[in-house]
């Protein structure tokens, strides 16, 4: 019997001692998870427990306030600040209509790289726009960016796996990354009762998958995170103790041409006596320059296949994403991820 599995691959041999032949099989069991599921479950990362505790205390400290405190912090137009819950569609960014039509109930805050970490260079303030921080929590822009830089560390040292894991040039990557598009977003599952009606499809977020390059995810380890396998199956996935999870985006798959996965995903919240348990997780995305052309590898249109994707850049990409599930205006370039939601199982 062939069980869902999300493999466990340690990296310590790229954060700490290792030798090249090290090296080489850690690469060959990154290789290995992304041709066949698209999720890791990383150790060996390095990130002291520290950095993960001031995380969850922000976390903490800031959702836990009053929604109407919390929405000062909201902002039109750009990937920082607040998200109150029912605010947004995952799904459109695919461009798949939830079947509940009341949209996803986590609630969220977003923090960035501004365009002040890139003096020299001439970068949209829409992309690359400074972060908002709430009033009254003290410590908050502290203990989230000493998380944006080790998760950070973390996506870096993931793409220098890649390269070797692709057969590419040491750090490949790097000249698609050096002012990369990234985001930290921090989600809080969890509604008063009375907010939502427990009868019937309940989604926490919608079925989507990541945009970008890659994803470092910290989550609590409760029930929630679904992934889906080859076969339409969607199967529970909850982090080992110490271990990170992290997944592909659709820059990847469309460098690759879907030779690796960009894994379809989403988040059903367990219901327990009537409640909603409370899950929470801290999502980094290195999505890439924003002015970046991601085109198909050397090598990687396979004999037999085609190649999937034209060539897009990454502000065109991440903007069409961004409209669907923020603007709920469904993606249209997103076909190949919509039919693999649309013929899910369950």
């Amino acid at each position: 019997m062939n069980a869902f599995q999300v493999p466990i691959v340690d990296i310590s041999p790229y954060t700490g001692a290792g030798d090249q032949a090290d090296r080489r099989a850690t690469a060959e069991a990154v290789d290995k998870a992304c041709r066949t599921v698209g999720f890791i479950q990383i150790v060996g990362h390095r990130i002291p427990s520290d950095a993960i505790e001031g995380l969850t205390s922000a976390m903490d400290d800031f959702f836990s306030r009053p929604l109407g405190e919390k929405k000062k912090s909201t902002v039109a137009g750009v990937n920082r600040g607040y998200s109150a819950p029912k605010t947004e569609q995952l799904s459109l960014s695919l461009g798949v209509e939830s079947a509940t039509r009341m949209n996803d109930f986590f609630e969220a805050f977003n923090i960035g790289q501004g365009v002040d970490a890139y003096p020299d260079l001439d970068l949209p303030a829409a992309h690359y726009a400074d972060n908002v921080w709430p009033d009254g929590v003290p410590g908050f822009p502290e203990k989230t960016q000493a998380w944006f830089a080790e998760a950070g560390r973390v996506a870096r040292t993931l793409t220098s796996i890649f390269a070797d894991a692709l057969d590419l040039p040491p750090r490949y990557f790097d000249r698609f990354t050096d002012h990369s598009l990234d985001v930290l977003r921090m989600n809080n599952y969890a509604l008063p009762p009375g907010e939502v009606d427990l009868d019937g499809g309940l989604t926490g977020m919608g079925e989507h998958t990541d945009y970008g390059i890659v994803t470092v995810l910290w989550a609590d380890r409760v029930a929630g995170l679904q992934v889906l396998a080859d076969d339409g199956s969607w199967h529970d996935v909850m982090p080992e103790p110490g271990a990170l999870l992290v997944n592909l985006g659709d820059l990847t798959a469309r460098w690759t041409n879907e030779v690796w996965k960009s894994t379809l995903h989403r988040v059903k919240p367990p219901v327990v006596n009537g409640r909603i348990e409370r899950r929470r997780s801290a999502a980094y995305f290195h999505d890439g320059n924003v002015d970046a052309l991601i085109s198909t590898l050397p090598g990687m249109v396979e004999p037999g296949t085609t190649e999937l994707y034209p060539p897009v850049t990454v502000a065109d990409h991440i903007s069409a994403k961004l409209a669907g599930s923020r603007s709920l205006v469904a993606n249209a370039n997103a076909e190949r991820e919509a039919l693999r939601v649309i013929n899910s199982v369950g």
